[in-house]
């Protein structure tokens, strides 16, 4: 392979569909940050403009669904995009939008992440969103990713435990999507444990906890982590479980730093302490 050719190799390209954070600590920046610290090139869809910051959102704009379906026609016909994810999607029309590319086959591995309330409390999405979530676009998903509090808007019921987690993962496989990973980060204990389920299987992904009020971006920063894995081509139980080391590395980076005056995020790039980082274990406890 020649000099020339070995410059025009194509990086791995991931797609973001989301909302604009001008705090920078979750959305849209939070996972072009992710993409880039996992080494794949990031695209974005902008549904939702919001005035945000570590405490709070004071002012939020959706995107019209036309602008919307324009900015992922012009990605999709140019770029060669392997994975996409969806963040806050902000309107039930660019939810029913985003559906029917998936079902047109325009995304190959889609990443559900379905956002309906920010962690201070404002609802992102219009009334009735859950019902679009449930009927069109999770059945269309690659894996969906809900925390406990999107369990609890989509399915009626706040998990409380693992076993009530792993009933929470088998009633979303009902739905159709291919895989799912309930986030458990919102349980109390030492550790901060994920239900990873495909259907046959169940996988509990667990990492010590981090005391820490730095925690801005984390469902964000961990759906565009998998994503970037699985443009890089890893299978869906190798992106989730290398995600989920990533995800604590920057929960733990974000604690070592102090950002804005409310709940900052967490350190996409690591910066904060690599030293501290080295001495993570390199495997999270399955």
């Amino acid at each position: 392979m020649s000099i020339t050719e070995r410059r025009k190799r194509t990086p791995p390209v991931a797609l973001t569909i989301g909302g604009s954070d001008s705090g920078a600590g979750a959305g849209i920046q939070a996972d072009m940050k992710a993409f880039a610290a996992n080494k794949v090139f990031g695209t974005t869809v902008i549904t939702a403009v919001t005035a945000q910051n570590t405490q709070g959102i004071q002012a939020s704009q959706p995107i019209s669904s036309e602008l919307v379906s324009a900015q992922i026609k012009s990605i999709i016909s140019d770029f060669m995009v392997r994975a996409v994810k969806t963040g806050m999607l902000a309107s039930k029309e660019n939810i029913s939008l985003v559906a029917d590319f998936a079902a047109s086959g325009a995304f190959e591995r889609l990443v559900v992440d379905p956002v309906l309330v920010s962690s201070s409390g404002t609802r992102l999405i219009d009334n009735g969103a859950e019902t679009l979530y449930l009927e069109k676009l999770i059945p269309r998903a690659t894996l969906v990713t809900p925390n406990l509090y999107e369990v609890k808007a989509l399915l009626g019921k706040m998990p409380t435990n693992f076993e009530e987690m792993i009933s929470a993962a088998r009633q979303f496989k009902k739905l159709g999507p291919r895989y799912v990973l309930i986030k458990g980060g919102h349980l109390h204990g030492s550790e901060s444990t994920d239900i990873f389920y495909d259907g046959q299987t169940i996988l509990k992904l667990s990492a010590s906890r981090i005391q820490t009020d730095n925690i801005h971006g984390t469902g964000c920063t961990l759906s565009a982590a998998i994503t970037a894995n699985l443009a890089r081509g890893m299978d869906v139980v190798e992106a989730v479980k290398t995600a989920k080391i990533y995800i604590t590395r920057t929960i733990k980076a974000g604690s070592l730093w102090q950002l804005g005056r409310g709940s900052g995020p967490v350190d996409q790039f690591i910066w904060a302490s690599q030293e501290e980082m080295n001495s993570l274990a390199a495997e999270p406890v399955i």
